[in-house]
């Protein structure tokens, strides 16, 4: 069976992602989670097209819509949009700079890293004039974006809160 492992890593990550979802997405923060989830999917949509479309990055095996789309639906619409919701959701508000800026630095790193052990040993992707450091601060830029957002839609909440 051609390209076993690849297909085996996308369906792992939509049953991992899945699950984590339901384990950490509280009831009573779904809305939360939902406009994280669709803010990121937008950012990523715009902005993994673009890299796409630039020759920057190719996918060469993709599960879903392989004659519709050159990016990778699993990761740029359901993965990396379910990670940005444990993100936003777990930030660490009242927490100080250094901690803030590691949390970015942590949560951009992991995915990062995961993205070069699969540029070393998958088909999933490859860089063509791309490198691992412009993931990093792509991921930390729309996770920026993000949460800028996400504070934003909900600050009345927060304000009648306190």
């Amino acid at each position: 069976m051609r390209n076993r492992l690849e297909k085996t890593i996308e369906l792992s990550a939509w049953v991992i992602m899945i699950l984590l979802l339901f384990k950490f997405v509280p009831k009573n923060r779904i809305r939360e989670a939902q406009v994280s989830f669709l803010f990121k999917q937008a950012v990523t949509w715009l902005f993994g097209l673009l890299v796409v479309e630039k020759k920057l990055i190719s996918y060469p095996y993709r599960l879903f819509f392989k004659k519709t789309i050159k990016s990778s639906f699993t990761f740029e619409y359901f993965v990396y949009p379910s990670l940005c919701v444990l993100f936003n959701l777990y930030y660490p508000d009242k927490r100080n700079y250094p901690i803030k800026l590691l949390y970015y630095l942590f949560h951009s790193a992991i995915i990062t890293g995961l993205e070069v052990v699969l540029l070393k040993y998958t088909k999933l992707i490859k860089y063509k004039k791309w490198t691992w450091y412009w993931s990093l601060l792509s991921m930390t830029f729309t996770n920026y974006l993000s949460h800028v957002y996400f504070k934003w839609f909900f600050k009345e909440q927060v304000s009648r809160q306190k």
